[in-house]
Order: structure tokens, then C-alpha cells, then sequence
């Protein structure tokens, strides 16, 4: 065989070798996606469960908190929004929406900051989908960190917006 043959022939060699590879590949990515799609519908009804107490502690929040529960210091004001918004978790524009409104009704900004990064962050709500989609001992220590550094940053935004001469 000469040289030209030999090219040819791994040329021939070389086409079958790739789509070989293409065809493995499509095969792996349609078993990826049925087993997305499987654990998609296997945590859709946590899901659903989740998104409809998230509703109802929602529709309650706005009538509780304008009734006095805040104006005890910024220190316990900040922990008592971290409390609230761990437990109810939401949306990040709801919680813009939400804050609005707690900042009108006099709610001060560390407590409205604290309920929004806790709000956005952590959530007890949430924490069986999160447990069975990441793990049990995961989900715990990242809400626990979560919840952890809400306090402080809400102090440390609420003194860098002093310093900037916002407030």
C-alpha cells in the first residue's frame, strides 16, 4: 500500500472514529435529559408545596409587622427581620416591593435590610427541596451561614450608605 492509499484510509478511519463520537455524545446528553427531567418531576410537588406556604406567609407578613412588631433597637429590629425573612422566603423582587413598604410604614433600614438578605437567601420554607436536592447536612450549613452573615451585612450596608451620604 502506498502513501496515498494509507492516507485514504485513515481519512475513511478518522470520519467513522468521529461520528462514533457524535452518536455516544447525542446518546449521553438524551440519558442526561431524561434524568433531569426525572428529578425535575420528582421535586415538583416540594415545589409547589413550597411556593404555596411562600403565598401564604406572604399575604400575612405586611398586616404583622406594620402592627408594632418592630422599634425595639436596630440590633434586635435586625434580628427579628432575619428571623421573618428566613421563614419567608420570596422572590427578590417581591422582597424589593415588600421593603418599600416596610421603610413607609417606619420599619428602620437595618431590620428592612436584614429581612431582604435573609429573604432572598436563606429559607426554612424551602429547606426539603433544598435537603433533597443538595443534601441534608449542605442545605443546614449554608442557610445557617446564610442567616449568620444577614445581621452584619445589614449594619455594614447600612453605614456604607451613611459614609456614601445616601441616607
Amino acid at each position: 500500500m502506498d502513501f496515498n492509499e494509507q492516507c485514504a484510509n485513515d481519512e475513511v478511519g478518522h470520519e467513522v472514529k468521529v461520528q462514533r463520537m457524535k452518536t455516544r455524545a447525542a446518546n449521553r446528553l438524551a440519558a442526561s435529559f431524561k434524568k433531569t427531567m426525572l428529578a425535575f418531576f420528582n421535586v415538583l410537588p416540594i415545589i409547589i408545596g413550597m411556593l404555596l406556604a411562600t403565598s401564604l406567609v406572604i399575604t400575612v407578613f405586611p398586616d404583622q409587622i406594620s402592627d408594632g412588631l418592630f422599634g425595639n433597637g436596630a440590633a434586635l429590629d435586625a434580628l427579628l427581620g432575619a428571623v421573618i425573612g428566613s421563614i419567608a422566603v420570596g422572590h427578590p423582587l417581591a422582597s424589593y416591593l415588600l421593603g418599600g413598604e416596610l421603610l413607609g410604614g417606619g420599619v428602620g433600614l437595618v431590620a428592612v435590610t436584614a429581612l431582604l438578605v435573609t429573604w432572598v437567601t436563606v429559607g426554612i420554607v424551602q429547606l426539603p427541596a433544598e435537603s433533597l436536592m443538595l443534601g441534608g447536612r449542605f442545605a443546614v450549613y449554608r442557610n445557617l451561614a446564610c442567616f449568620g452573615v444577614s445581621i452584619p451585612i445589614a449594619f455594614l450596608t447600612v453605614c456604607t450608605l451613611q459614609l456614601m451620604g445616601m441616607i
